[in-house]
């Protein structure tokens, strides 16, 4: 289940005996136990109600007792069971021995007054295993991969909503360049964006560049934007920005490959036929990354971008071993830009 469905779930009181959390999402996951745990149990209950347990730590068996036991003072239980590596295909060196024969058994009949979470912060799970298609037909199971752009603005209207606020849909565009789709960050910068326009009040664009700063990788990709399609001022402007706060050439330089190499790779496996999720998995890349490199690297033939990659490597190479001084480097990568553009 999508993970704003199950949440939407959750807040309305449908609880599952139990849940099962994987993938590489790491905000999708925390917030999705936060929410259990604020919406099964009271404050002044979680001492008594709520345990956790690592997978490297303890065995399996404890976890399960623990939920077989009956709340205190009655109500839910809530046990979580971190790392649960065996319901993946990672093998973990731990001298901790797992009777899964005991999980299984559980999850054919889950304790109801218990809410039992799995936390296996892992991509991929064993579906050949038989207590991952038990975990699965006996509760709710989030897959927490990293969301697509159309779920990323669902995400951030749903927040909107919460708090009765209207996002522009321009303002949302912005929202997503700024923060590269980073959940974590998107949730800290709404916060902060809420309480400035105030309930009942609408976001645009305008409130969001005012509001969120850009980071070194954002200003670089900026900068990497304009050299991509031809706006050299553009790219000057935002160097000669980044050397006022303090940021190293070299650093920008490193960067500025990374994006490059970035955008040659995405072109490739675009003309090999991969789709965009593919992609960001193999690359290990946010998907809205990828989808703004797709755009990109629409600019560049393949030559173009060895020649782009070659050059910044010969200026690092240079600047390295002293054979130039590293403005001086950067401004004539620049220089021959503008006018390879002219």
């Amino acid at each position: 289940m999508a993970y704003i469905d199950i949440i939407k779930r959750i807040k309305k009181g449908s609880l599952s005996p139990v849940y099962l959390l994987s993938g590489s999402e790491q905000y999708l996951i925390e917030d999705t136990i936060h929410q259990l745990i604020d919406h099964t149990l009271a404050e002044g209950e979680q001492e008594f109600n709520l345990t956790k347990y690592d997978m490297k730590e303890y065995p399996i068996e404890v976890a399960i007792e623990d939920a077989y036991t009956f709340p205190f003072m009655g109500g839910k239980r809530v046990v979580i069971i971190n790392d649960a590596y065996f319901f993946s295909t990672v093998k973990e060196s731990t001298k901790i021995e797992h009777d899964l024969k005991k999980l299984e058994n559980y999850l054919e009949k889950p304790a109801q007054e218990t809410v039992f979470i799995i936390h296996a912060p892992y991509e991929k799970l064993d579906e050949r295993k038989k207590i991952v298609k038990l975990a699965k037909k006996s509760g709710e199971y989030l897959d927490g991969s990293p969301l697509t752009e159309q779920e990323l603005k669902r995400w951030i209207e749903e927040r909107g909503k919460e708090s009765n606020i209207q996002l522009q849909d321009d303002a949302t565009e912005s929202l997503l360049m700024l923060t590269g789709g980073n959940l974590m960050l998107l949730s800290s910068e709404l916060k902060k964006i809420f309480v400035f326009v105030g309930e009942n009040g609408v976001v645009t664009s305008e409130v969001v560049e005012s509001l969120v700063p850009r980071s070194l990788e954002q200003n670089v990709f900026t900068l990497v934007d304009g050299v991509v399609k031809q706006d050299i001022n553009k790219a000057w402007k935002i160097y000669l920005d980044l050397l006022k706060q303090k940021e190293e050439p070299i650093k920008i330089i490193s960067l500025m490959v990374r994006q490059f190499r970035i955008l040659y790779q995405v072109k490739q496996m675009t003309q090999e036929g991969y789709a965009q999720k593919q992609i960001a998995a193999q690359l290990k890349l946010h998907p809205y990354v990828v989808k703004l490199a797709m755009g990109q690297t629409r600019n560049f033939q393949d030559e173009e971008l060895l020649l782009l990659l070659d050059q910044l490597a010969t200026m690092d190479y240079e600047i390295k071993t002293g054979k130039i001084d590293k403005n001086l480097a950067v401004e004539l990568f620049f220089s021959k830009r503008s006018k390879a553009n002219v």
